[in-house]
């Protein structure tokens, strides 16, 4: 592997590294945390699932490959994980070389200019590794998840999906 390439990636104040079994707890507890507009889903349901198990299992059965993947975000000051990010295959049908951007961080984190920093570095080493183009599907009331696409480059290129219940979702590209 290229050392470009190489994880954990390091910024002033993280380190993303790929994610482990252990860091399921964070997931399911960014589950429970998500806004009560995103699709069922995509939360915790009344029966408990996905629980902490489950999302072990699953990341478990993540792919592993240069310039992709979720990555586990920590802060340097002390180690806590404090969410994801990473670049997902498929993001834009017609230009298979293109990837999606995913972020999501605890609710203790947001504010602090963390997404921002983390994706920055994702899509550096996504570049390291020959991506030219990126993409990201953002719900249009989250100001907060489209702030951080715009100050990275995205630009809105039109409605992915049109949902009257839980708000559309926009397409965002970057390159």
């Amino acid at each position: 592997m290229r050392p470009d390439l190489a994880l954990p990636l390091l910024t002033p104040r993280l380190r993303l590294r790929r994610r482990v079994a252990g860091d399921a707890a964070v997931v399911r507890l960014l589950w429970e945390q998500r806004d009560p507009r995103v699709p069922a889903h995509r939360r915790v349901d009344a029966a408990g699932h996905p629980s902490e198990a489950e999302l072990a299992e699953a990341i478990g059965l993540e792919p592993v490959e240069p310039g992709r993947g979720l990555l586990s975000i920590e802060t340097l000051h002390d180690g806590a994980v404090i969410g994801y990010c990473g670049l997902l295959a498929g993001g834009v049908p017609e230009r298979p070389e293109a990837v999606e951007i995913a972020y999501e961080l605890l609710s203790s984190a947001h504010g602090r200019g963390y997404a921002s920093e983390a994706a920055a570095a994702v899509l550096a080493w996504g570049e390291a590794s020959g991506l030219t183009t990126a993409s990201a599907t953002i719900r249009a009331w989250n100001e907060a998840s489209l702030g951080v696409a715009l100050k990275l480059g995205f630009e809105v290129f039109g409605v992915a999906e049109v949902d009257p219940e839980h708000g559309d979702s926009l397409l965002l590209r970057r390159g």
